[in-house]
This record gives C-alpha cells, structure tokens and sequence, in this order.
C-alpha cells in the first residue's frame, strides 16, 4: 500500500481586530478540512492552543494564529482559500504555504504553481523553490505584510530502518508501545499528547504545552518510508536533542533540517555528511533555514582469495 507522506503547510497569523480564530467552531473545521479531503479524528486543547489529530496530519488553532499541516493526496490549497475568505484577507499579518516534493506528484489534484496562482488572487507574496528540480525539493510561498517573528524547526526523515521501523510494519503494533519507544514523555516532560494509530500502519502525535507544540507523522511503508517531526520550542538545543534522538531510533538514509527563525547547526546531526544548504531571507526579520543530509555509509568489503 503506497501513501504519500510528504507534506503541505500552512500557516495564518491574522490582526489584534479579529475574532478568537478558536471561536470558529468544530462545524467550520468540519467543512474546511473536508475540502482538502481531511477529517478530524481526535482533539485536546490547553488555555492556549486546540490542537487536532487529522486523517492527513494535524491542525493547531491559537487565538491569533492557525497552522495546519497535510498529507496524501490532499488539497490543502481548498482548505486555505475558505479559511482566507472566512477571517478575511485584510486581517492578515502573515501567511506562508510550504509544499514538499512528492515521490508520486503526478497524483496530486494540484501542482505548487497552480496552487500560487489560486493564492495570488487574495495575497500578494513571494514563492521559491529550494532544492533541485529532478531531486526532492521545497517550495515556499508567503505574503507581503509586515514579518511575522514565527519560529519552528522541522525533521524530515527518510527510508527508516532497524528495529522500530520493523515494528511500525508489524500487525501486533500498539500506540502505548510506539509513544514509549519515543520518548517525548521525557524529552517534553510539560507536554500534553494526543496519539493515533492508523490501519494496517502509519502513526501520528500532537503535543501542546502553553503556545508551544511538537507534532509527528510517521508513513513507515517501504520502498517511501518518511518521518516528519516539527515544534515551535525556542530552545535551539533542547530541539537539537531531541532532533538528534529521533536520527538514533529511525536510522534514516537520509534527511532534512528545516528552520524557519530557527537555525540548528549544521553538524552534529547523526552520523552524517551535509549535502546542501541554504538561507533565504524573506525580509529584513524572517530566515528560512534548510540543510539536506545524507547517512555516512561505508561499504564492508569481504576478501577474496586467490587461488595461484
């Protein structure tokens, strides 16, 4: 069963003159997700923050902010146009569309290009690409208005291997088992965390504490396995840490560090050599940090003898 696990993101910041977004109420979330093909399937909330665990990834409502993140086939572009048209464009203070590239983009009901085109008829913004074309790639669109002072830093994991790959592929799989051998309990000790196993695999978790959360999807399907981890913790070496841990329990074969606001360094990540980087500055605030890597291999040679 193949399912694609790269994801698009979006991110809304709107002005001190709307209403609480977290007012907006399950009907509306229920109508808008159905859009990009999303349902929700379980929800916990703080003083701060709703957070949702969707069929395709997640959502997170804060009063003054929305950020929400799909997979599969979604069209998260329907979603984000009835979201724009709902709160309105002119109480806006930010918005980004992230997109990466997908193993099987011909089966997306959309292209990032015609995406923007949709977008540009609300907001004026800028779009990138980071990344060659004919290897795997990010896509950045954001608007105008003033710069945002957002932050997160994201892992992107690929083709997962050793023993808690294995299990995420096994039919005696149990989320209490696979939140243990995470660890995020001790690693984010304040967290509150709201977990789903999916049938016959596939693994996703929020966790909220305060403004801050972490979120993790896991699509362990071979030949495209893909473990994506992101958090808006402003601690850069608490997240280092925790990036670092998931590089040990994943074993990936390669991977990217995203930050935006964000900056982890650049060694250190595992056992690894980096491939490419880059710094996009957006304005003269807001930097898209992204570092691309690849596992340090060395093949074992076994000895041959002559027979002269």
């Amino acid at each position: 069963m193949f399912f694609e696990g790269a994801e698009k993101r979006i991110e809304i910041v709107v002005d001190e003159f709307t209403s609480n977004l977290r007012e907006l109420g399950d009907l509306f979330w229920k109508t808008a997700l159905a859009k990009a093909g999303a349902s929700v399937l379980s929800t916990t909330s703080n003083d701060c923050c709703d957070a949702y665990v969707l069929s395709e990834s997640s959502l997170f409502v804060w009063k003054n902010k929305i950020l929400l993140i799909t997979c599969g086939n979604t069209s998260l572009i329907d979603t984000s146009v009835q979201i724009l048209e709902s709160v309105g464009v002119n109480h806006l203070k930010w918005f980004s569309y992230q997109r990466k590239s997908e193993l099987y983009a011909h089966l997306q009901t959309s292209r990032f290009e015609d995406d923007v085109i949709r977008l540009k008829q609300y907001i004026d913004g800028h779009a990138y690409r980071v990344g060659h074309l004919d290897g795997h790639h990010h896509y950045l669109f954001y608007s105008e208005p003033l710069p945002s002072l957002q932050r997160f830093s994201a892992l992107q994991m690929y083709h997962i291997k050793g023993g808690l790959a294995d299990y995420l592929l096994s039919e005696q799989q149990h989320k209490s088992h696979i939140l243990t051998q995470l660890q995020l309990d001790s690693l984010l000790p304040q967290f509150k965390f709201d977990d789903w196993l999916f049938s016959p695999c596939g693994y996703s978790i929020n966790g909220i504490y305060q403004d801050d959360y972490i979120t993790m999807h896991i699509t362990p399907q071979e030949p495209t396995s893909y473990v994506s981890i992101e958090t808006n913790l402003a601690d850069i070496q608490r997240v280092f840490n925790i990036f670092s841990f998931m590089l040990n329990i994943f074993n990936p074969g390669s991977w990217d560090v995203i930050g935006f606001n964000a900056h982890l360094p650049a060694g250190g990540m595992g056992s690894s050599v980096p491939l490419a980087q880059c710094r996009l500055a957006l304005n003269n605030k807001d930097n898209l940090y992204i570092t691309q890597y690849r596992e340090l291999a060395c093949e074992q040679l076994a000895p041959v003898e002559l027979l002269l």
